[in-house]
Formats: C-alpha cells, sequence, structure tokens
C-alpha cells in the first residue's frame, strides 16, 4: 500500500470512529506529517483524496474540516457504515447486534440471486442495528458455506463488520452492491425488534453483493424504521 494511501487509511479511521466528528478543524498539514513521520506531500496527498470524495471540506481562513458525508463514489462505507443519516444529514454509526445464526439449505429464490448451480448450504445471520442504543433496523444476512467454510456459528463470535470481516479473514472483497427498495407495512417482528406501534411502515432493502469478477457472495435484507432515520444514497 502506498504510503500516502495508509495515511488515508488512519484519517478516514479517526473520523468514522468519532474521533473528529462532523466540524472538526484538522491539524495543520505540517503537524499532521511531524506526527505521522511522513513529507507534507504525503500528507497533502491523503487529504486530497478525502477532500475529492466529500469526507473533507477545505475552508478559508478556517482550514481542512470534517463534513459528516460518505465518500462518494466509493463503496468504502459499506465496510463501515449502513447509509443511514439522522434527519440533520449527519452519518449515523450503527452498531450491530446478533440475534442468532444457524446453518440450513438455501431456498430456491436465495439460489437465484447467489447464482448457485443448486441449493446449497449456507450461513443465515440475523442481526440488530442501535445507534445510540435505539433499534433502527434488523437484517438477514446470507453466505454460502462453500465460501467461507469455517465462519463462526457463535453469536459472539461473528465479525460486527462483516464486509471487513470477509475481506480480510476470506479474500473477498465486495466490489459493487445491487440494492431493491421498497415499503412495507411492518411485520409482528418489525414492530417488537424496532420498538413500533401498528400500523406502521418500514423501508426494506434487498441487498445482493458482488466481487471483483462479478459473482454474488452474499445477500443482506434489511428491514429499517425511518421514523427518526433516513436513507441517503448520494451520487456525484
Amino acid at each position: 500500500m502506498p504510503i500516502y494511501r495508509a495515511i488515508t487509511e488512519q484519517l478516514t479511521a479517526r473520523i468514522e470512529s468519532g474521533t473528529w466528528p462532523a466540524g472538526t478543524v484538522l491539524p495543520s498539514e505540517t503537524a499532521l506529517a511531524q506526527e505521522f513521520r511522513v513529507s507534507v506531500g504525503t500528507i497533502r496527498r491523503a487529504l486530497g483524496e478525502l477532500t475529492a470524495g466529500g469526507v473533507l471540506s477545505r475552508r478559508r481562513k478556517t482550514g481542512t474540516v470534517v463534513t459528516g458525508r460518505p465518500p462518494r463514489h466509493s463503496l468504502r462505507i459499506v465496510y463501515n457504515y449502513f447509509r443511514l443519516h439522522s434527519r440533520a444529514g449527519d452519518l449515523q454509526n450503527s452498531k450491530a447486534r446478533v440475534l442468532s445464526t444457524c446453518q440450513r439449505l438455501s431456498t430456491p429464490a436465495e439460489t437465484e440471486r447467489l447464482a448457485l448451480p443448486e441449493p446449497a448450504m449456507i450461513h443465515q445471520i440475523h442481526r440488530l442495528r442501535l445507534v445510540g442504543g435505539r433499534p433502527v433496523m434488523h437484517e438477514t444476512v446470507i453466505l454460502p458455506m462453500h465460501l467461507v467454510p469455517d465462519f463462526p456459528t457463535q453469536a459472539d463470535e461473528v465479525p460486527e463488520l462483516m464486509y471487513l470481516g470477509l475481506w480480510s479473514d476470506y479474500g473477498l472483497k465486495i466490489a459493487a452492491i445491487r440494492e431493491q427498495i421498497e415499503a412495507e407495512l411492518a411485520s409482528e417482528t418489525d414492530i417488537e425488534l424496532l420498538g413500533l406501534t401498528a400500523p406502521a411502515a418500514v423501508l426494506v432493502l434487498s441487498e445482493v453483493a458482488y466481487d471483483e469478477q462479478a459473482q454474488p457472495i452474499l445477500l443482506n435484507d434489511h428491514r429499517a424504521c425511518t421514523r427518526d432515520d433516513v436513507y441517503i444514497n448520494e451520487i456525484q
């Protein structure tokens, strides 16, 4: 990895973790260069990449400021965040709680969506996402077992950052995601998990993730409450 890209990763980690929240004015290029023990040119290139991605903004007389926006034209955001924003426009950092895991045979619909030649054994993970302890979404993740043969079967061992775990542990890098978005009346499960009062509506996102060879490797079906949050997909 080029040095500037490694610096970009570390700066992004500070932003994503909340160490540098939206509105934070970054230290000067000289100060950052001294901290990371690299040249000012390397820091400038890293900051330029984040600025081009919309993560940072250069403001006259102020300096470099964290915007709170996700990177443009990048899948990197889905490795650490779901594109969930508060109604004020701030990107939400959610925590995932595994509710259940199981191994079973894929249904005909799942077999087709995963482009499998025939029904196959899969891992199913049901998770609840919370923002500040508040439930906002629950999701069902489907993974073919032949791609992740030793994937954890215990809830407390499932990686919270699923996409990063697939990349680092199995070399499965997600290169594209296709989403289908609909609205439905909340089910009994939605009402129970998301703390809704019937009748209520939920946002339903059916997601297929593809690797660099355009092969589907994961299904993720989300059911979200948009009472206090909104789903934003920004195209620039």
